[in-house]
């Protein structure tokens, strides 16, 4: 299963669209994953436009209309593994912390966020933390990025730099 992994889009505050290389790739994706601060619901459509199974959070940005729709956490099946979903919150240098005690009692195998608008793809004990950084605004990191995630047998995660 390929499962497109984007955050922090703030649109259209950062960006007018989500980059047309972005959607290009998630063509093929057999579940979309937004782990909030959409800002726009527009970004939903968009997304469920090329692929009809997105899943997503809000975000700490993410106005009343965004939150009316979209709850802060959610747990995703896929086969034998969990994926905690979450935007995240609190300074960015202890998010992995908070997310581990977020998701304690869960049993997740990874855990995806948003909110420090920098790529994170690591592996902390047996959980795989997984931020695919924001693909419209760089204020925190040195360059713009989304995600894929690949579960078959194992769990394969890659960074894209836009």
């Amino acid at each position: 299963m390929k499962i497109g992994v984007i955050a922090d889009t703030h649109i259209p505050s950062q960006a007018k669209e989500i980059p047309q290389k972005l959607l290009e790739d998630f063509k093929d994706a057999d579940m979309i994953i937004h782990a909030g601060d959409l800002v726009s619901l527009n970004v939903l459509e968009k997304l469920k436009s090329i692929c009809p199974d997105v899943r997503a959070v809000y975000g700490n940005m993410d106005p009343l209309e965004v939150r009316k729709k979209l709850s802060d956490k959610e747990i995703i099946e896929v086969g034998k593994y969990k994926i905690g979903l979450t935007h995240g919150y609190g300074a960015p240098n202890s998010l992995i912390q908070v997310l581990t005690q977020y998701f304690k009692d869960y049993k997740v195998d990874i855990i995806i966020f948003g909110h420090a608008h920098s790529s994170f793809n690591e592996k902390k004990g047996n959980i795989l933390f997984f931020n695919p950084g924001s693909p419209t605004d760089k204020i925190f990191a040195p360059y713009n990025s989304y995600g894929i995630i690949e579960i078959n047998d194992k769990i394969e995660a890659r960074i894209v730099k836009l």
